[in-house]
């Protein structure tokens, strides 16, 4: 029976990524103690009415397919790459959903935001009250955990440190435009994203005084606490991580090498027709000649597939005249850039 594809764009999640061949010999990692994977009810937000129907709906190309599994053999970030609403966030909790990976980890990146923020969050001054109510109260504060003043009460892992635990089946991960961040911060990623470990250095210098060494932390997304041994964390199933980019900059030619990219283009009228279908039922005669006008605009300026279902849906829920339908169908697919899409199709 053949292996390929374990994603199959299928609409039916399934337990295909239990027959995903073992990782290439220099990406095959070995992080312990090994994690049951949560709950896909863990995380309220990842399971959002939203997220979930993106995900049900959600209509990978061929290429998609291809791609998607390309980076779960190699065990290799993808990097989806497209116009505004070509569904580069979405087809994160597509895969999430089909293959049964659990809550989709989301870190939505700014100008601000750092390697660090990915990983893991420490609050000194909230360890220094409870350290000074522990004082009060006449507890020793060196007993740590048990008072509520050791570190780990006062540490949360990151969306990107919580996917490198040495969980037994991929975490998913979206990294949501890689491309708003400050310079540094792709080359930050490449050292984590190639090693599948990083530490936390607050956790090391606990360990010293801590029997066993082991800390009991935060996760993102849940309330479960995770072993975290001598403040080192290693991955076992490498992710499936999803960085999405607008094309807003150019990426290092060594960050490009370390990742499977994706370039998702304006869908055809075939496939925006299955897009339509998915979300909204079978196309009638003016949701047809909706899709025919968005098409004939596409190519002379940005334009994103859900401006067009919010036309058809409004066409279908509004009752209104063929005439107002036309003037509203225009005002809600303005241009979202004047720059031509060579690439539409």
């Amino acid at each position: 029976m053949a292996l390929w594809p374990v994603y199959t764009g299928a609409t039916q999640p399934h337990d295909g990524i239990t027959r995903l061949p073992p990782p290439p010999p220099w990406r095959a990692f070995d992080g312990h103690p090994v994690l049951e994977p949560p709950d896909e009810h863990d995380d309220a937000s990842a399971g959002s009415p939203d997220r979930t129907h993106r995900a049900r709906t959600y209509q990978a190309t061929e290429e998609t397919v291809q791609l998607v599994n390309a980076a779960l053999y190699l065990r290799r970030p993808l990097l989806v790459t497209g116009p505004p609403g070509t569904g580069k966030s979405s087809l994160a909790y597509a895969v999430a959903r089909e293959l049964r990976l659990g809550p989709v980890l989301r870190w939505n990146i700014t100008s601000r935001s750092t390697l660090h923020d990915g990983l893991y969050q420490y609050d000194p001054l909230s360890r220094l009250y409870a350290a000074r109510h522990a004082a009060a109260d006449d507890q020793d504060p060196a007993a740590g955990a048990g008072t509520g003043t050791g570190v780990e009460n006062h540490l949360r892992l990151g969306p990107l440190g919580t996917a490198l635990l040495p969980y037994a089946r991929p975490r998913a991960l979206l990294i949501d435009e890689i491309d708003k961040s400050d310079l540094d911060l792709p080359n930050d990623l490449l050292n984590v994203l190639e090693e599948g470990q990083y530490e936390i250095p607050e956790l090391v210098r606990a360990a010293r005084d801590t029997p066993g060494g082991r800390a009991e932390v935060m996760a993102d997304g849940t309330d479960r606490r995770v072993p975290v041994e001598r403040g080192r964390v290693r991955c076992r199933a490498f992710p499936f991580t999803v960085l999405t980019s607008n094309g807003e900059r150019e990426f290092p030619p060594a960050f490009l090498r370390r990742c499977v990219t994706l370039r998702l283009r304006q869908p055809d009228d075939r496939h925006l027709a299955e897009i339509v279908r998915a979300h909204l039922g079978e196309p009638d005669a003016y949701a047809q000649r909706l899709i025919d006008r968005f098409l004939s605009r596409v190519g002379s300026g940005e334009l994103a597939t859900d401006q067009l279902l919010n036309a058809i849906y409004l066409a279908r829920a509004s009752g209104l005249a063929a005439g107002s339908l036309d003037e509203l169908a225009d005002q809600l697919m303005p241009y979202l850039g004047q720059s031509p899409q060579p690439h539409a199709f």
